[in-house]
């Protein structure tokens, strides 16, 4: 088996190759930039940030008549202290809808709004700390509000559902869709099981080597936002369903590179994250019409259960990745609410005046 090369560093490479692809539409200058924040940042923030502040360049020599014609790479920094508050405004109003290079209509929710502003917030400190540039008019916008969105989750019945759905629905199938399916279920039964069972990303989960498995201890070793590795610990049905899985794996003859991918495509490669996503999709579109599930709403689905059976935050933040409590704190609200609820009840001011 060749060296092990790990799903983050493989795709490390590929978005620094991305970036150095990216920087080179960008004036010259922000390579001063992106060299800056190298080191406090992860390469998929840099590419994220780069094809955002690409965005905001485009914007510029496209409505602003003073710049017509001038190629982007060859814009100087003297335009960032032309840009003014009101320029910034309209180009938020722009991000609501534009056309890209293939003429599609693309639009930005209030998250999409707020990372672009918020790049090109970071963009501009950089020059303006350095004092390479004598204002800073991302400062005297107002950042987007988020309006936060009621947590969708599977309830205890529907996660019940979904895993007798993925062990038996090839009872309902005929012909190829069937052959599909048994060539792929024990695979997709072990993913589903292990979003359920441990709650991690779906980057986390295609980003699963083999040799991160941990029979000994039921663990597998995760890389969460930001690099750092963890160890995530799982039950026995996750075991069971992650051994099942590996005896079909046994058999399969992977592409060269993908050797130590834990979840393979039907191409014999490391699974995608849209491969996931789809699967995902596909399995609880069965299983309940009214929720769109994702990876994501099955990680909410094992905190939800978490919670409740701890009632411990701190535990739930910590087994999901999160740095800050408070993000978790902000998703299981409704569920402190019913508890707060309870506990009103829970205390007796004076016993029942008829009791002897």
């Amino acid at each position: 088996m060749p060296p092990r090369k790990t799903y983050h560093d493989q795709t490390d490479e590929e978005n620094i190759l991305k970036l150095r692809e990216v920087l080179k539409t960008l004036p010259h200058f922000a390579r001063d930039y992106f060299r800056a924040i190298d080191a406090t940042t992860t390469t998929r923030t840099r590419i994220s940030y780069a094809y955002d502040i690409r965005l905001f360049f485009q914007f510029l020599v496209t409505q602003n008549p003073s710049l017509e014609g001038i190629h982007i790479p060859d814009l100087p920094i003297e335009v960032l202290d032309e840009v003014k508050a009101l320029d910034i405004e309209e180009y938020m109003e722009y991000l609501k809808l534009y056309e890209d290079s293939d003429d599609k209509h693309i639009t930005n929710g209030e998250r999409g709004l707020k990372r672009k502003i918020s790049a090109l917030r970071s963009f501009y400190a950089y020059y303006y700390r350095k004092e390479m540039i004598h204002t800073n008019p991302t400062v005297l916008i107002d950042m987007p509000k988020i309006h936060e969105k009621a947590i969708i989750r599977l309830d205890a019945d529907e996660v019940a559902s979904l895993l007798d759905y993925v062990e038996s629905c090839g009872n309902n199938l005929t012909g190829q869709q069937k052959a599909y399916y048994e060539k792929t279920k024990e695979r997709d039964l072990a993913i589903v099981t292990l979003f359920l069972g441990t709650g991690i990303r779906v980057s986390e989960c295609v980003g699963l080597d083999i040799e991160d498995v941990d029979f000994k201890n039921n663990a597998i070793k995760v890389t969460r936002k930001g690099g750092n590795e963890m160890y995530v610990y799982f039950g026995g049905e996750v075991e069971k369903a992650l051994k099942s899985y590996l005896t079909v794996r046994e058999g399969i003859t992977p592409v060269t590179g993908h050797e130590h991918a834990l979840f393979y495509s039907t191409q014999r490669r490391r699974i995608s994250v849209k491969a996931v996503e789809n699967l995902v999709k596909k399995y609880t579109a069965a299983v309940t019409s009214t929720k769109k599930i994702t990876p994501h709403k099955l990680r909410s689905t094992y905190g939800t259960s978490l919670y409740q059976e701890t009632g411990d935050i701190y535990l739930v933040a910590d087994v999901l990745g999160h740095k800050d409590v408070n993000t978790t704190r902000k998703h299981y609200a409704a569920m402190d609410d019913e508890r707060r609820r309870q506990a009103a009840k829970a205390v007796i001011l004076r016993e029942n005046e008829n009791k002897i």
